[in-house]
């Protein structure tokens, strides 16, 4: 007798995170990436954004939007890719991301956003070993959609701890 697949909040309890469900894709350099849908708080175009001195690399600035200070994180650079010039695709998808100082509003920069999908529990499978010492934490797993590959990330820990706590002192 075959034992019947577990649901989403059975796995949630088993440890295993509960990875089906509605994301937001778009594309950087080249590779297309998945948000959780409800980690998106809004879709903007890219803006200016103000520099802010003495902040990591990766973090682009600040932008005010809607009276709200937003820090702003350049999801290539973060990933160690090369910078891109900014193009009419270009935007800043604005998630709410969970550190240990609480939640935190936050723009990313990416290339272009491509659609939301609901992708399948059996669709997603666990991220590959690569034989190295990389730090693959943020990645949620590999989802095959399209006749390709997703790969979904853990918005809360693009970000390490320590980016959290120098970003959360922007907004």
């Amino acid at each position: 007798m075959q034992a019947e697949p577990m649901g989403i909040q059975e796995r949630t309890l088993a440890g295993i995170p509960a990875r089906e469900g509605k994301y937001l894709t778009f594309s950087l350099a080249g590779e297309e990436y998945g948000i959780g849908i409800l980690k998106v708080k809004e879709i903007i175009g890219m803006m200016a954004v103000t520099h802010v001195p003495q902040t990591p690399g990766f973090v682009k600035g600040v932008i005010n939007l809607r009276g709200k200070v937003i820090p702003v994180v350049d999801l290539r650079l973060r990933f160690g890719l090369e910078a891109a010039a900014c193009t009419e695709r270009t935007c800043i998808i604005v998630v709410e991301v969970a550190g240990a100082q609480g939640h935190v509003m936050m723009g990313i920069v990416v290339d272009a956003v491509s659609e939301v999908l609901n992708i399948r529990g059996a669709d997603i499978e666990n991220t590959p070993t690569f034989g190295v010492r990389l730090n693959t934490d943020f990645i949620l797993g590999m989802a095959k959609a399209a006749g390709g590959i997703k790969i979904l990330l853990d918005i809360d820990k693009v970000l390490n701890s320590e980016d959290l706590v120098a970003i959360r002192h922007l907004a």
